[in-house]
């Protein structure tokens, strides 16, 4: 079961330095199950390279997931193109498929090129 993912929104052209960079913003304190992405960006080198690297399983969520889905953050840009305030923290949820929340709002690499947030399944 997993309890804990780091989503990932990025650009195509996205490093695997930049996608490191992300993940140690958000995952201070946490144990992460897996990484998670959008179906069109799962395919990257830099992410299943950084896959590769943390031994982490990579989930691949539709666009059509996370439309619709409320996040803390919001993006009117991100609003527009995907229907949600903010690509990692609703691929997050999208992942745990469960009901679940926000640990970590997104933050942003210095390069601007990926956004990591975290999300952790609600206990019952």
């Amino acid at each position: 079961m997993i309890s804990c993912v780091a989503a990932m929104g990025c650009r195509a052209d996205v490093t695997l330095s930049a996608l490191r960079e992300a993940l140690a913003q958000v995952s201070s304190g946490h144990s992460i199950d897996a990484l998670a992405t959008l179906s069109g960006r799962a395919d990257l080198p830099a992410l299943r390279d950084l896959a590769q690297e943390t031994g982490l399983p990579l989930i691949a969520i539709e666009r059509e997931a996370i439309a619709g889905t409320v996040t803390p953050t919001q993006s009117a840009r991100i609003l527009a193109s995907f229907g949600t305030g903010s690509v990692a923290e609703a691929v997050a949820l999208a992942a745990i498929a469960a009901p679940a929340h926000i640990a970590v709002t997104r933050q942003i690499s210095t390069d601007g090129s990926v956004s990591a947030a975290i999300a952790i399944r609600d206990l019952s």
